[in-house]
Order: C-alpha cells, then structure tokens, then sequence
C-alpha cells in the first residue's frame, strides 16, 4: 500500500472519472479542522461552513466531469452528538453533489462491515482513511489490488442498497 497525504490524496478525486464511494464506519472522529465547528453546534451557534468549502470545490468538480460522489454513514442510535452534527452539515455536501445515505448499524452485522472508513474510485483503487491514535486525520493507505478492491466495491453494494438517503433518514429520525 501507498500512503498519501495532503494534495496527493485529494488528486485521487480529480483523477476519477466514474465514482468515487465512501464508507464510514465510526460514530465519532476527531479531525483538526472540525473540532471548533463541532463545538459551536454543541454550543448552538451559527456556523458559516467556510471551513467545509475545499471539501465542497472536491465534490463540484468532481460531479461536473461527470462522477458521482457517493458515502453511507453506518450509524448507532440513538445519535451521538457527532452524527447529529453529521446530519446537519451533509445538507451542504448534498448541495455540492454527494449522495449521502445512512445505514443503522442495528441493520448490518458487525461481520459484513470492515473496521476502517474507505474511499473506492473507479471500482479500481481503494483509499483506506487513516488517524493518528489522537483522532487526527493522516492520510490514506491506497492500493489497486484486485482482491481487496473487488471486496471494497462487495461491500459497497451491500451497503449502498440498505442505506436511507439523508431525505428519508432526516425525515424519520429525530435528530435533535
């Protein structure tokens, strides 16, 4: 496997050209760059999303060459308060172009799921999201081999066919 950081890993979304597909598998992570939009939802202040917006040129470039974005978010609930943010804040990721959907974790066993979040693009080159033990993102570990690529793409397919798009989900979950 190639480890990647910084520009390196996001060319991997400029450089698809059908898909790109995430799987998220943990209720909570700890990210640098959310900690302090985190803390103003618990505090119930306003939030401008200008810290959001590299991650929303991603997607728009992305979608307008014509990919699509996908992500399911495996979800415990009731929510923590990190997917009830999560919810939140993906109404400006939808905007941008991603489809995101949520699994409850109650529908999928612990054994079909894996123990670590993915990005699989092209259905050719799976991106394994790495954190330093603090929480904090580290880039990912890629590879394009087949065995696991075609494992990744299995379990897309499953997930993606038992997820709630946000719509439904937001619409039959309390979120607050």
């Amino acid at each position: 496997m190639l480890h990647l950081t910084g520009s390196d890993f996001t060319d991997l979304f400029q450089t698809c050209q059908r898909s790109a597909f995430h799987l998220e598998v943990h209720d909570t992570y700890q990210t640098l760059e959310e900690s302090e939009p985190f803390r103003r939802f618990l505090a119930d202040e306003p939030d401008d999303y200008e810290w959001l917006h590299g991650w929303l040129n991603v997607v728009r470039d992305a979608t307008s060459r014509g990919a699509v974005v996908q992500r399911v978010r495996v979800v415990t609930e009731p929510h923590v308060d990190y997917t009830r943010w999560g919810l939140v804040v993906a109404r400006a990721n939808i905007e941008a172009g991603e489809d995101i959907r949520y699994l409850p974790r109650k529908l999928v066993s612990v054994d079909e799921l894996p123990a670590d979040d993915y990005w699989l693009f092209d259905d050719n080159t799976v991106a394994y999201t790495l954190f330093t033990p603090a929480g904090a993102a580290s880039g990912a570990a890629v590879t394009t081999d087949p065995v696991i690529v075609q494992r990744c793409a299995a379990i897309r397919d499953m997930v993606w066919r038992r997820a709630i798009s946000h719509a439904d989900y937001t619409r039959t979950t309390v979120t607050s």
